[in-house]
């Protein structure tokens, strides 16, 4: 095949050198037949043509358009004129790539399958012809050609197949047919089957220009709120983007102070949003007008903790040692309901969910002890302690909260780091899970579904527990830095890393399906049945280069952090930077079942909303 594939190419140069000295004089009106388009065996395939030489005929037409009205050539002939291009037999003797470029140059970038069988044929005769290859050495050679020519029709048949399962051409016009087909020559099963699966979703990245370094993050149902160290905070409606109430207005003490504060926390919820700045100043807004902030407080100290309840008019805050509580009345009024002093400072705040009209519960870590808050109580109730186990994280569920514990120093010899749940109603130990070298870093109880926790390590691990039982449910290795956000429901988990990776899982099976990486740590993920948020935040707020006056604006975007936010519910039919290629669109649904959520790695995303 390499000396068929070297004398071919010799053919080819002397050829070319005979056409760079042939004389222009010679070159005359020929008017003959097709010689590549009557290939024994291809007549069936007429039909599918039509449209293709018609349009060639029209480009000879164009180019002769007196010699072929007197000269009156049948349809079956192609009529080429002097300076126009090259006459029938100089066609024939044409490369494939050659022939190809005329094609793209005629208007027609999908020639048919057909067509690559005969230039095929042609070739191959061609060859024959002008080399003299003797038939022992075609025998000879017979073995590897059937191989090849077998790997060929399985790629053909996987074309068809495509074409006739979804009714329109697996190849639009952006790509030759030719070129395709080459390039699926080098796939593995693997790899076809992957360029054969549905791409459904479209990715938007976040951005405020103005905002300089991002902070932190918040997101709930359709809103994003983004905090930055310009002082500025920022709100998305991912269902009407091009809401009034994007723009937060800071008040007016942190914006009238050179330089603006940064933004240290933000949290939304369904119908406010609250930022707290680096000056002890916090602020609420509402997002449904947005503007003005609805209400302003300031604390002594710089704001540790902030949070906001997922279904009540709730907000925490915690300044070192103090916390405060604030709620909005029956009339929309907020106002402080709860002010204590904690002996430690507080270093994390969770508000417990489910709550409703009920009076508000606050879970709190300060150093080895978390305490529950009921503004109905005088004093802040003890729900864990024990001496030299610092509490790393925390989260909470209508009914339980959950902490991890770092074991140190003497209390080493218990097997490890832990997790430790309370029951709210009687305030005593449900269960005691993991057994970790590493520490545990992040918590999700209040999005798991029931009776199950998902945890990350430092040890690069996710993991699930069963609460009843007390058991793993999985064990994944993630994150080569570390996990920093974790959220997960009934099947599917997705993970957030220190190194940039956002990795979603088959929790049954314990198989990455996707990933996505972004520089800086992943410090927020959220998703729910139909989006998924996630957020890059840098570690370093004041990084060179990242002033927006800078001459190296390229160093500002890079050290600035990003949003994503993925819409998995629309079908994005606009892929200018996907090969079409690599997609098709199936819609027979009983096929492919396993294709919901986030179930498929969906890599064909497009920027839907290219204004934000």
């Amino acid at each position: 095949m390499r000396n068929m594939a070297e004398d071919e190419l010799a053919a080819f140069r002397e050829r070319w050198k005979k056409e760079l000295t042939s004389k222009k004089g010679e070159q005359r009106l020929v008017c003959a037949p097709s010689p590549s388009w009557d290939v024994p065996g291809q007549s069936g395939q007429r039909d599918l043509k039509n449209r293709y030489f018609e349009d060639l005929k029209n480009l000879n037409k164009a180019c002769t358009p007196s010699k072929q009205e007197e000269g009156g050539c049948t349809e079956d002939e192609v009529c080429v004129g002097e300076g126009g291009g090259k006459s029938a037999a100089e066609s024939e003797d044409q490369p494939e790539y050659v022939s190809i470029a005329r094609s793209l140059l005629d208007g027609r970038t999908s020639p048919l399958l057909g067509r690559i069988q005969e230039e095929r044929t042609r070739r191959k005769r061609q060859y024959d012809n002008r080399t003299g290859v003797c038939s022992a050495s075609l025998q000879q050679q017979q073995q590897p050609q059937r191989k090849a020519k077998k790997d060929e029709e399985l790629v053909d048949q996987l074309i068809q197949d495509l074409n006739e399962v979804n009714d329109i051409p697996f190849f639009d016009i952006e790509l030759p047919y030719e070129l395709a087909l080459k390039i699926f020559q080098y796939l593995n099963c693997t790899e076809l089957g992957r360029c054969a699966q549905n791409r459904v979703g479209s990715i938007s990245q976040l951005q405020f220009e103005l905002g300089k370094v991002l902070c932190d993050v918040s997101s709930c149902d359709n809103f994003v709120l983004a905090g930055y160290t310009s002082g500025d905070v920022r709100l998305w409606d991912t269902l009407h983007w091009d809401s009034a109430a994007s723009y937060l207005k800071p008040n007016s003490l942190s914006a009238n102070t050179d330089p603006r504060p940064h933004v240290s926390h933000v949290q939304v919820n369904s119908t406010v949003a609250a930022a707290a700045y680096e000056d002890g100043c916090v602020d609420l807004w509402s997002t449904e007008t947005g503007g003005e902030p609805i209400y302003h407080y300031q604390s002594p100290g710089r704001i540790q903790a902030l949070a906001l309840s997922p279904d009540s008019p709730v907000l925490g805050s915690a300044a070192g040692p103090d916390v405060r509580l604030n709620r909005a009345d029956d009339h929309g009024y907020w106002r402080t309901v709860c002010q204590a002093q904690l002996p430690n400072t507080v270093e994390s705040l969770v508000l417990v969910p489910g709550r409703g009209q009920q009076c508000p519960l606050v879970a709190l870590a300060a150093a080895e002890t978390v305490h529950l808050l009921d503004p109905r109580d005088d004093e802040p109730r003890t729900l864990h302690s024990v001496y030299g186990h610092p509490v790393t994280c925390l989260d909470a569920s209508d009914s339980h909260v959950a902490l991890g514990v770092k074991s140190t120093g003497w209390a080493m010899h218990d097997g490890g780091n832990k997790i430790h749940v309370y029951s709210l109603e009687t305030g005593k130990p449900a269960v005691c899970v993991g057994n970790s070298p590493g520490d545990f870093t992040c918590i999700n109880l209040r999005d798991s579904p029931p009776h199950l926790l998902v945890c990350g390590n430092k040890d690069r691990r996710v993991r699930v527990f069963d609460l009843r039982a007390g058991s793993s449910v999985a064990s994944l290795y993630a994150h080569h830095l570390g996990v920093t956000s974790v959220q997960a429901d009934d099947w599917k988990i997705v993970s957030g890393g220190g190194e940039g990776l956002v990795c979603v899982w088959e929790m049954r099976m314990g198989a990455k399906l996707w990933e996505m990486h972004n520089r800086h740590p992943v410090r927020h993920v959220r998703f729910n049945t139909s989006t998924l948020v996630t957020a890059n935040i840098p570690d370093d707020k004041s990084p060179r280069g990242a002033c927006i006056t800078d001459d190296d604006l390229t160093a500002h975007r890079r050290h600035r952090g990003v949003i994503c936010h993925y819409d998995f519910s629309e079908d994005a039919l606009s892929q200018d930077h996907i090969l079409p290629i690599c997609r098709s669109d199936y819609t027979e649904s009983y096929g492919y079942n396993y294709n919901i959520s986030l179930a498929v790695p969906y890599d064909r995303l497009s920027g839907s909303h290219p204004s934000h």
